[in-house]
C-alpha cells in the first residue's frame, strides 16, 4: 500500500504528458464533402481548412475545452471542373452538420486513441520501477538509501552509475514528451480577416460573422471563385431554410397515427440532396413519426466521396429507427457499409422487424454506368423479385418487402405473400395500385425522387424537379394507409390526401362487418315475425 501512491503519481506523469503529446501529432485522412483531407488537432480554439495555394485558409472559432481546434489540409477530390466543385462544396456548407459531426467522432477517435497509449506507456513505466523496487528487496534498498543519505562515503563507480541511470530517465521522459524538429516554416507570415472585410456584399449572411480567411495573393486572386461559392450558399441556405420553415403550416394536413399506430416516411433517390434532410425530419417530427423506409439511391455514383451525404442523414434522422436498402447507384459495397455505420438495418434477402414492422428486402443487384461497382452486377432483379417472393411466402408474416425497383417487386405481389411494397428509382410517383395475388392482396406503391433528382445527382442550391416523400401508417404492425407530401420547384410543400391500403385483413373485416349487418338484419326480421306469429297463435 506504501507503494501504490506513488506508483500512482509515477503513471500520471507519464502517462498524462505522453498521451497530450501524441494526440497533438496525430492526423487522420478522412473524406469531408467531396475531399479526401488530412484532419489533425490543435490547441488554437479555430477550425482551420486549408485548401492549397490558390485559394485562402479559412478559419472559424470553436468552443470547445482547453482551446482544442482542428486543422483540416483539404486535398483532392473526383472533381474536374472547378466552377462545379466550389458550387458542390457552397451546398454541403450550408448543411455542415453531417460532416462536422464526422469530424468530431474522428477528434474524439483520435483523443482516445491517445489516451490509451499514453495509458500503456504510464502503466510500462510503472511496472518497470514495482519490479525494480521488489526484485531490489528491502536490505538493498536500505543499503542505497543510506549511501544517498551519504553521499560522500560512495565510489565514483557508484555516483557514476546513480548518475547516468537519473539522466537515462530524465532523456526518456523528454525524448517521449517534447516535440522534435524545427517549427514548421512559412513562406509568408498571413493575418485573419472576417469575410465580411474581404468580400462585399457578405454583410448580410450571419454565419460569415465569425468565420476569417487569411491575408495574401491567394485571397485576392481567389474572391472571385468565393464569391460565385457563397452565393450558391446563400440561395441553398435561403431555399432549404424557407422550405423547413414551411413544415408547420402544413402540419394540419398531415394525418397523425393514433396511439396504436406507428408512421413511417419514405424516402428515395435523394442522389445526395442533403438539403433535404433537415425538410423531411421536421416533417417526420411534425407527423410524429417513429421510423424511416429508404429505398436506395442515396448517392450518384456509391464512391467514398459521396459519405457526406449519408453523414448528412445519420445526423438528419437520428432520433428514428431506419431502414434501407441501397440503389444502383449506390453499387459497390461503400453505401451499404455507411448506411450501416449510420444505423440503419440494411436489409439483405431474410424478414427482419424494425419499429414493430416486419420487413424483407434487398439492394439493388444492379449497377449503373455511374457508380464505383460498374460491371459487377450480383444477378438480375427479376430474379431477385422471385427470390424475395420464396422468403416471403415461407416467412407468411412479411408487413412489407422494400426494393429499389418497382420490377424487382412484381414476382412478390403476384405472389400474395406480402401486404405492401414499397419502391423508389423511377423518380415519380406510382400507384398505390392494388394486386390480388396467389396468396392474398398486396398493395404496390413507388415514391418519386427525394432528392428532386432530375438523374443522377441532385446536390444543388434548389430542387431541380419536384420532389416527394410519403408517410406510411401502420396498425399492429400492417399498413392501413398512405400519404404522399410533394414539394415543388419553387418550394412549396403540398400535402395529398391519405389512402386507405386494402389488404386480406381489411377485407376479411368488411366482410365481417357485412356479414354482421346481415346478421342483425336477419335477427330483427326474426323477431318481428316471430311476434307475428305469437299474436296469430293467440287469436
Amino acid at each position: 500500500m506504501k507503494l501504490a501512491v506513488p506508483l500512482v503519481v509515477v503513471w500520471a506523469l507519464v502517462s498524462i504528458p505522453t498521451a497530450l503529446w501524441m494526440f497533438d501529432h496525430d492526423d487522420r485522412t478522412v473524406v469531408i464533402g467531396a475531399h479526401t483531407t488530412t484532419v489533425s488537432p490543435t490547441f488554437d480554439a479555430h477550425a482551420t481548412l486549408d485548401f492549397g495555394p490558390l485559394l485562402p485558409r479559412l478559419r472559424m472559432p470553436v468552443d470547445a475545452p482547453f482551446d482544442l481546434g482542428v486543422s483540416i489540409d483539404v486535398g483532392d477530390t473526383d472533381v474536374n471542373d472547378l466552377d462545379e466543385l466550389f458550387a458542390r462544396d457552397a451546398v454541403i456548407a450550408a448543411q455542415p452538420e453531417g460532416e462536422i459531426g464526422k469530424v468530431q467522432s474522428h477528434l474524439i477517435g483520435m483523443a482516445v486513441d491517445s489516451a490509451l497509449r499514453g495509458a500503456g506507456v504510464g502503466l510500462i513505466a510503472t511496472l518497470m520501477i514495482a519490479v525494480g523496487w521488489h526484485v531490489t528487496g528491502r536490505e538493498r534498498r536500505a543499503l542505497v538509501w543510506r549511501r544517498v543519505r551519504d553521499v560522500r562515503s560512495a565510489s565514483r563507480k557508484e555516483l557514476g552509475i546513480g548518475g547516468l541511470t537519473l539522466l537515462l530517465f530524465v532523456g526518456a521522459i523528454v525524448l517521449i514528451t517534447v516535440p522534435t524538429g524545427p517549427e514548421p516554416e512559412s513562406a509568408a507570415d498571413s493575418g485573419w480577416r472576417p469575410v465580411p472585410d474581404v468580400i462585399p456584399g457578405t454583410g448580410d449572411i450571419e454565419e460569415l460573422d465569425r468565420i476569417e480567411l487569411s491575408t495574401g495573393s491567394a485571397t485576392r486572386g481567389g474572391v472571385t471563385l468565393i464569391e460565385g461559392a457563397l452565393q450558391t450558399y446563400r440561395e441553398s441556405q435561403e431555399f432549404y431554410g424557407d422550405m423547413e420553415d414551411r413544415v408547420p403550416e402544413i402540419a394540419k394536413d398531415i394525418r397523425k397515427p393514433d396511439d396504436e399506430q406507428t408512421l413511417a416516411v419514405l424516402i428515395s433517390d435523394r442522389h445526395d440532396n442533403i438539403g433535404m434532410d433537415p425538410v423531411v425530419a421536421a416533417i417526420a417530427r411534425e407527423a410524429r413519426a417513429e421510423l424511416i423506409i429508404d429505398a436506395g439511391d442515396d448517392t450518384s455514383t456509391g464512391g467514398p466521396w459521396e459519405a457526406f451525404s449519408i453523414n448528412s442523414m445519420e445526423r438528419a434522422y437520428e432520433d428514428f429507427d431506419k431502414v434501407a436498402v441501397a440503389g444502383n447507384h449506390d453499387k459497390g459495397g461503400f453505401v451499404r457499409e455507411a448506411l450501416e455505420d449510420a444505423g440503419f438495418e440494411v436489409l439483405d434477402g431474410e424478414p427482419v422487424e424494425v419499429a414493430g414492422i416486419r420487413f424483407l428486402g434487398a439492394s439493388d443487384p444492379r449497377s449503373s454506368g455511374l457508380t464505383a461497382g460498374y460491371g459487377e452486377d450480383s444477378g438480375s432483379i427479376e430474379d431477385q423479385g422471385e427470390e424475395l417472393a420464396d422468403v416471403a411466402c415461407e416467412d407468411e408474416d412479411v408487413s412489407t418487402v422494400l426494393v429499389h425497383s418497382p420490377t424487382t417487386g412484381e414476382p412478390i405481389a403476384r405472389s400474395g405473400c406480402t401486404d405492401l411494397i414499397l419502391s423508389g428509382h423511377l423518380h415519380r410517383q406510382v400507384g398505390p395500385d392494388t394486386v390480388t395475388g396467389e396468396e392474398g392482396v398486396t398493395t404496390t406503391y413507388t415514391n418519386g425522387t427525394t432528392g428532386g433528382a432530375a438523374y443522377a445527382f441532385a446536390l444543388g442550391s434548389k430542387l431541380r424537379r419536384p420532389a416527394q416523400v410519403t408517410l406510411v401508417t401502420y396498425e399492429d404492425g400492417r399498413p392501413i394507409g398512405l400519404q404522399p407530401v410533394n414539394f415543388d420547384t419553387g418550394g412549396h410543400i403540398h400535402v395529398a390526401d391519405f389512402e386507405e391500403i386494402v389488404t386480406d385483413t381489411s377485407i376479411e373485416k368488411d366482410a365481417d362487418e357485412a356479414q354482421k349487418d346481415t346478421d342483425e338484419a336477419e335477427d330483427k326480421a326474426t323477431d318481428d315475425n316471430g311476434g307475428d306469429e305469437a299474436e296469430g297463435s293467440q287469436e
